[in-house]
């Protein structure tokens, strides 16, 4: 990532940003190219993505990198998936704390392998002073599995792990890929979220197609359960 300045064209952001990273296998696929290489593309639009939120003022981004289901896809692919995480994450360390950026990742740590959680440990610690975004990954992470896990404790308990559990509110959620679901990604964070499915692959998405959500997102009038101000009056 390049430095970075802050635009003024784009319109009211998302102070929380949630993206659901759907489409890179198809993607290759679509190409005739064998499904890795539409993760190796995807990766590359994450720097952009990042960089981009950033740089429009997003406080807070949080990616849907792999969830808790995705351990039924083949096991090749599931590893490929873990050292390329690791190795992007290791590649971009140095920009991330440059540009004041703090990462972390929420989901289960104890099924992945040990190079990625200790390049995940690294990155956490070096980052942790950034105040420019929050950058969250979610990797073999499950909504409905967190917050039952929680919910199974008691007491002071229950309400420490809801505490770490729980995000920031989302306000806005895109998906690319085609598909129209939160496929058990921030399901408590995304209850009063705005919602963007776009019909464009991962790899391939732009700043253009950031730009044009979050333009609807500042189109949109955010009640909240309320009465519209114009009726008020």
């Amino acid at each position: 990532m390049s430095p970075m300045r802050l635009l003024t064209a784009v319109p009211r952001v998302p102070g929380h940003l949630a993206v659901i990273m759907d489409g890179n296998g198809r993607w290759a696929t679509q190409r005739g190219r064998p499904r890795w290489m539409g993760h190796v593309r995807g990766a590359h639009t994450v720097r952009e993505v990042v960089a981009h939120c950033a740089r429009v003022g997003v406080g807070q981004l949080t990616l849907y990198a792999f969830s808790s289901d995705n351990w039924k896809r083949p096991r090749e692919e599931v590893g490929f998936l873990f050292d390329l995480f690791a190795s992007h994450i290791d590649r971009q360390l140095a920009s991330l704390v440059a540009n004041g950026i703090r990462f972390s990742m929420i989901g289960r740590r104890d099924r992945l392998p040990r190079p990625l959680v200790d390049a995940i440990e690294v990155a956490e610690r070096r980052t942790a002073a950034g105040r420019r975004m929050h950058l969250r990954v979610a990797i073999d992470y499950s909504s409905r599995e967190s917050m039952q896990g929680a919910l199974a404790l008691d007491g002071a308990r229950q309400a420490a792990r809801l505490d770490a559990t729980i995000l920031p509110p989302v306000d806005l959620v895109i998906r690319t890929g085609g598909e129209r679901r939160l496929s058990d990604f921030l399901l408590w964070e995304s209850a009063y979220a705005e919602l963007a499915f776009l019909d464009v692959n991962f790899p391939d998405l732009s700043t253009a197609d950031l730009d044009a959500a979050f333009a609807d997102f500042a189109s949109r009038e955010r009640r909240f359960g309320a009465v519209p101000i114009k009726e008020i009056a």
